[in-house]
C-alpha cells in the first residue's frame, strides 16, 4: 500500500543536529511533524525504514528527516498514513505548526515539509481529523 504519511516526532531537549546538504539545524525542544510521501517501491515500507532508523537499526541516511529520526536525542512518536492519496504538500501546509525552513521540501515548491508544532496531540488530532490512520 503507497500514500502520504505524517511522522510526530518528540525532542525532548533542545539540540543541534547536522541534516546532510542543510548543515548544522538547531532544534529546539519539543514536537515536529515530518509530511511524507510513499509512491515509490516498498510504500508504507518506507515508514518501517524510519522507524528502524529511529530505533537505531539502521544507519543509511538518504533524506533530510533521517538525520533527525537518526539522531540519538529524538524519538519517533508514532506515524499517521494516508492511503493511497497524493497530499503531501496540502498536509505540511495544513498541520498545525511553524515550518522549519527548508528541510524536506526538496522536490517541490513548498517552505518546508517538517514543522514545529504546538505538541504531540495536537499533531496527531490534526491528522486523524484530516482521514489519517494512526499506524502505532
Amino acid at each position: 500500500m503507497s500514500g502520504t504519511y505524517v511522522l510526530v516526532i518528540d525532542v525532548p531537549r533542545s539540540t543541534s543536529i547536522e541534516v546532510g546538504a542543510l548543515g548544522d539545524r538547531e532544534f529546539p525542544a519539543g514536537a515536529y511533524a515530518y509530511v511524507g510521501s510513499a509512491f515509490g517501491p516498498g510504500g508504507f515500507s518506507r515508514v518501517d525504514r524510519h522507524r528502524e532508523l529511529a530505533d537505531g537499526d539502521r544507519e543509511t541516511r538518504h533524506w533530510h528527516i533521517d538525520y533527525l529520526l537518526g539522531h540519538s536525542a529524538t524519538h519517533l512518536e508514532t506515524a499517521i498514513t494516508f492511503p493511497n492519496a497524493d497530499r503531501e504538500c496540502e498536509l505540511a501546509d495544513r498541520l498545525p505548526g511553524e515550518f522549519v525552513s527548508g528541510f524536506g521540501a526538496s522536490d517541490c515548491d513548498c517552505e518546508a515539509h517538517l514543522l514545529a508544532a504546538p505538541d504531540a496531540a495536537a499533531i496527531r488530532e490534526a491528522a486523524v481529523d484530516a482521514g489519517g490512520v494512526l499506524d502505532d
